[in-house]
């Protein structure tokens, strides 16, 4: 499982972003989610969701714009599950706690941890930072372009929607790494798939839940 915990950058001077960033994610990934994303205390976000595709979309999406420190910790989760994120434990909630931490210090705002098998965890956490440091370099313009090619149009059809020739649609994807990104989505995604696999044949650790966990 994936825990993603999500802690806003700079909360106690700039607007609270927490409540809308919520329901964005919500919104986009409830369906793909064990359970509702939650608030813990302040202004973090959590998430658990089985699903590596979902947890990069998240990462993605959380670290676009520097608003926030995301940590993702994979691992066993304890069952049943209760009702709410903030109250649920495990391996997964160990470990992306200490992923948050590391993350607030780190350039791309992203770490991934595990409890076993943390090799797996980390060379996710390679790729990943490669990626987050290509979209960090990314103009409006080039997101202009990914947010339409995103949505499921073709690059024809974005250069038609934004009135560019093709040879611009091209230079612009181009610039942006978008072809890149499209490449490197689903290897990471298959990384993540891979680390979560390795945490079932690895006996868990039986390491205290924290308070906030």
């Amino acid at each position: 499982m994936f825990v993603i915990t999500a802690d806003q950058v700079g909360s106690r001077t700039g607007p609270d972003l927490a409540t809308g960033t919520l329901r964005a994610v919500q919104e986009r990934h409830g369906d793909r989610l064990a359970l509702p994303v939650d608030r813990n205390a302040g202004d973090e976000l959590q998430a658990l969701t089985g699903d590596a595709a979902t947890a990069l979309s998240l990462v993605l999406e959380l670290t676009r714009d520097g608003f926030w420190s995301v940590g993702v910790g994979i691992g066993a989760v304890r069952l049943p599950l209760p009702d709410q994120t903030r109250a649920a434990a495990g391996d997964a909630f160990i470990a992306a706690r200490t992923a948050v931490g590391r993350a607030k210090k780190s350039p791309t705002r992203l770490a991934v941890e595990a409890i076993a098998a943390q090799q797996a965890a980390h060379d996710a956490e390679a790729l990943a930072d490669l990626l987050l440091t290509l979209r960090g370099g990314r103009t409006p313009a080039g997101w202009e372009l990914y947010d339409l090619i995103a949505a499921g149009l073709t690059q024809a059809e974005a250069g038609a929607r934004l009135g560019i020739t093709p040879q611009s649609v091209s230079d612009r994807a181009r610039v942006a790494g978008l072809r890149v990104e499209l490449a490197a989505v689903p290897a990471l995604t298959r990384l993540l798939a891979s680390a979560d696999a390795a945490q079932r044949v690895v006996p868990a650790t039986t390491a205290p839940d924290t308070e906030d966990e």
